[in-house]
Formats: structure tokens, C-alpha cells, sequence
């Protein structure tokens, strides 16, 4: 005798419950109700769908991981995503009812979640992309007005409270696409927009190496975003100014 399909069982099951929620409702008795918690982790559910169990993600696509992130940077990303200075139809569609205060309040839950991140994404590129990238990450051009990535985004380059997100553990094609929101204008920020102007003062193959490195870096054991900056913003920056 052949073994039994897998799907067979899984049809056999529910087809058991069903029978025993008819045979309920014949002698008068309902089947008992699924009561839902009534709390910000089961009201989130919507958003983990995209960004993965618990708002960790993962290290591919473009999906960007959220657990962990500074409540001030996620909380500005929504209201961004609400009021059109970013475009992604579902984001809009999910936020475009909700107060700042119900915004934050999922914010606030996202930024408390310490979670472990996966491995890094990238391994083995070329040596010449990875410098390119290394320089621009920890030391930028200042001859060009292009400041470090580490000069806003921390010096483990984990984020900075209140408002600056985290660059490691994000997946390549993630940052890639954001530099290329920002250039072509699809991706706006608090105005004065500091990212947009440095990613159209990056080449494309700058953009791509910065990536690329960071998306080859292991997140530090301590991965919580640094409590302040170190030094003062090196342009002006909308971002780090927008507050809840």
C-alpha cells in the first residue's frame, strides 16, 4: 500500500473539525469562540506579515527590519508614509487613518524588541568594492560634502537616538533601493532632506559599494542604537530635527 499523501491528512482534519462544529450547532451548543488579546503585539500583526515574525526581517529583499530600530526613526517613517513624502501603496493604505499618537505608540512597541539579527547578507565581494565602500561608510568625501555614514548613523553604525536608524543588518538591494527613492525624489524626508542631497552627490558605483559593505558587516553584540551623537551633524538634517 502506497503512504498516505500529506495533504490527505491535513484535508482529513479539517474536515474532522468541521463535522464537529455541524454536529455543535445541531444539538443547540455553538463551538467555543477564539477570544483575541486585545494588545499592541496582536494589533501589529498587519505589519510582520511584510517584515517578517516580531519585525525582525531578515537579511534578503526589501523589506527592512523594524524590531529594534529608534522610536523617533520608525515613528517619522510613518508619518512620512501617512502624509506622501514616501510612496508605498500599502504603507499609505495601512497608516492613512491613524493618529500621531496610535503611530507612536507602534513605534514605541517596534523599538522595544531585542532581538537577535541573521548573519550578514554579503560575502565574498571584490576587494575594490569593499574599499570604495569602507571609505565612504567610515570616512565619506569631504571634498564633495559627503559626510560618513558613521558621522549620523553612530559609530557602530547601529542608529542614534532619537530619529537615526540602524545601517547594518539591512539587506543589499534594501539600501540600494532606498539610495535610488532618494535621488530620483520617490523617498522625501523633513526638509532640510540631508540623505536626498548626498545620494545624488554619490556616483552609482558609490552607491553600490556602500552597500555592498555594509551589507557584509556582522551587527556588534550590542546592537542597540547609541543613546546621542557623538559630535555635532555634519549637514543640516530634517531628520534628526523631526520630532515626535
Amino acid at each position: 500500500m502506497s503512504a498516505q499523501p500529506a495533504w490527505l491528512g491535513t484535508l482529513l482534519v479539517a474536515a474532522a473539525g468541521l463535522v464537529h462544529a455541524m454536529q455543535a450547532l445541531a444539538q443547540g451548543t455553538a463551538p467555543p469562540v477564539r477570544t483575541v488579546p486585545d494588545t499592541i503585539a496582536e494589533r501589529v500583526r498587519t505589519c510582520t506579515a511584510c517584515h517578517g515574525k516580531e519585525g525582525r526581517a531578515t537579511n534578503q529583499g526589501y523589506f527592512p527590519r523594524i524590531a529594534g530600530k529608534p522610536a523617533g526613526y520608525l515613528y517619522n517613517q510613518l508619518v512620512n508614509f501617512r502624509e506622501g513624502r514616501r510612496t508605498n501603496a500599502a504603507m499609505t493604505y495601512l497608516v492613512d487613518q491613524l493618529s500621531d499618537d496610535y503611530l507612536m505608540e507602534i513605534a514605541e512597541y517596534f523599538a522595544s524588541l531585542d532581538l537577535p539579527y541573521p548573519p550578514p547578507q554579503t560575502t565574498g565581494a571584490p576587494a575594490q568594492v569593499m574599499k570604495l565602500g569602507e571609505a565612504l561608510a567610515t570616512k565619506g568625501d569631504p571634498a564633495r560634502n559627503i559626510p560618513a555614514c558613521r558621522a549620523c548613523h553612530g559609530e557602530k553604525l547601529t542608529g542614534v537616538s532619537p530619529a537615526f536608524p540602524g545601517l547594518v543588518g539591512l539587506p543589499r538591494d534594501y539600501l540600494t533601493s532606498q539610495f535610488g527613492g532618494w535621488r530620483t525624489g520617490k523617498r522625501k524626508a523633513a526638509a532640510p532632506d540631508c540623505m536626498a542631497q548626498i545620494a545624488v552627490n554619490l556616483s552609482s558605483e558609490e552607491i553600490s559599494s556602500v552597500a555592498t559593505w555594509l551589507s557584509a558587516q556582522a551587527v556588534p553584540a550590542d546592537s542597540h542604537p547609541a543613546p546621542a551623537l557623538a559630535q555635532h551633524l555634519p549637514v543640516p538634517c530634517g531628520s534628526g530635527l523631526q520630532q515626535p
